[in-house]
């Protein structure tokens, strides 16, 4: 399957789903620019340092604490930023559930066994689930899913393999009998390589497009 595909869910029993991009609308653009009104002159090439020193990467893989990601940033804020300041930057990029979307999971979830598969940190999840609650009343994602898996609790981050052997194994799926949805290439080429069926969501595309 590929994004210019038509669906077929002949065979499928289990659907693996990426967050950001495919549930959660997001705009990384919003940190860029939060982090600018903070004084942060050029945070792309800070973003670009930090994944090449691997904080960001360390980060979403549960190998750096929240509270050392902090003090890491505030050294390259102006004197006088606060942590919490950086926290509400580094939410700028988490927007909405559209409800649309949490109601296709509910009714997806009577045919098919459901899981999260997200790229993520502490602070974003405690910041998306706040989200949730206070725009739907539900206090987890989790709510929607046999399982979630966030890469900084299972310590392996996508496209690594053993981000999606994990939730194979641990649920005793079959690859082929799995469907992953992911907005990224390289997540996508990654799940390929387990022999997980794929599908690659473009935007303007969502997955109330794909499973209308």
């Amino acid at each position: 399957m590929n994004s210019n595909s038509i669906l077929s869910m002949k065979g499928i029993k289990n659907i693996i789903f990426d967050l950001g991009g495919v549930i959660l609308n997001i705009d990384y653009q919003a940190t860029y620019k939060a982090f600018a009104d903070l004084g942060v002159a050029d945070f792309t090439s800070l973003y670009s340092q930090f994944k090449g020193n691997k904080l960001f990467d360390d980060l979403e893989t549960g190998r750096v604490s929240t509270e050392e990601f902090l003090t890491e940033m505030l050294k390259h804020t102006p004197e006088g930023t606060t942590a919490q300041q950086i926290v509400d930057a580094w939410n700028a990029m988490l927007l909405d559930f559209p409800l649309r979307r949490l109601q296709l999971l509910q009714q997806l979830r009577q045919h098919y066994n459901l899981y999260l598969l997200s790229n993520t940190n502490a602070i974003h999840l405690a910041a998306f689930n706040k989200i949730l609650e206070n725009s739907r009343g539900i206090p987890s994602l989790a709510e929607f899913f046999d399982k979630a898996y966030y890469s900084h609790l299972i310590g392996y981050r996508k496209p690594d393999k053993e981000s999606y052997q994990l939730v194979l194994d641990e649920n005793g799926l079959k690859p082929e009998e799995t469907l992953f949805i992911d907005d990224t290439l390289p997540n996508i080429e990654g799940a390929t390589a387990v022999g997980v069926q794929t599908i690659h969501l473009l935007a303007p595309r969502t997955i109330t497009d794909i499973f209308r």
